[in-house]
């Protein structure tokens, strides 16, 4: 087997294997009644279908390792970088779904009836995440930058929120952010 082809075939079992611990958790692996819709708009449907508005946030992440990773050039195969970001991006959907962290979505955010992702929404945002790296790899600088400004700024004006706004209200949460964010 080709050397370059293995960290890509551990990847596809970093996913697989996400989506079993997922489904261990207890995580629904569809929405209610298994709708399978492309999109999941603001609501309940949020983060239970195949892409909705945070689906941006983990393009950037793709686009935040590679630039890590190639910065620090370990490990130095792109095909060893993109397994290494897969685990990171896989062991992020398995915090994000745990109690401790919905929770802290529902206190700290504008997300109150928030419920944690389903595994079809994680995989989807791992592999949204792989695209973005892949895209990163490809791209000049400058582009991967202006995607990423694209990908936080229409979220942004949408919905209120992105990347940069949801880190923030989950380490510092500021009132002033969440009213804004509100609508209020």
């Amino acid at each position: 087997m080709n050397k370059n082809v293995r960290p890509l075939l551990a990847a596809l079992c970093v996913v697989l294997g996400t989506a079993a611990i997922l489904w261990l958790m207890g995580r629904p692996p569809l929405y209610k009644g298994g709708l399978i819709q492309l999109w999941g708009p603001v609501g309940p449907k949020q983060s239970q279908m195949i892409f909705d508005w945070y689906s941006a946030s983990h393009i950037i992440h793709g686009f935040l390792f590679y630039a890590i990773l190639h910065t620090i050039g370990r490990p130095k195969k792109p095909e060893q970088r993109l397994l290494l970001a897969t685990i990171v991006e896989s062991a992020w959907e398995l915090v994000e779904n745990s109690p401790v962290i919905i929770n802290r979505y529902r206190e700290a955010t504008i997300a109150l009836g928030y419920r944690g992702d389903s595994i079809l929404n994680s995989v989807s945002d791992i592999l949204l995440m792989i695209a973005g790296f892949l895209l990163a790899k490809r791209l000049p600088v400058w582009a991967s930058v202006m995607i990423v400004l694209v990908l936080e700024l229409v979220p942004l004006a949408i919905i209120r929120d992105n990347l940069t706004l949801n880190i923030w209200m989950l380490v510092a949460p500021n009132d002033a952010i969440r009213h804004w964010q509100a609508g209020a």
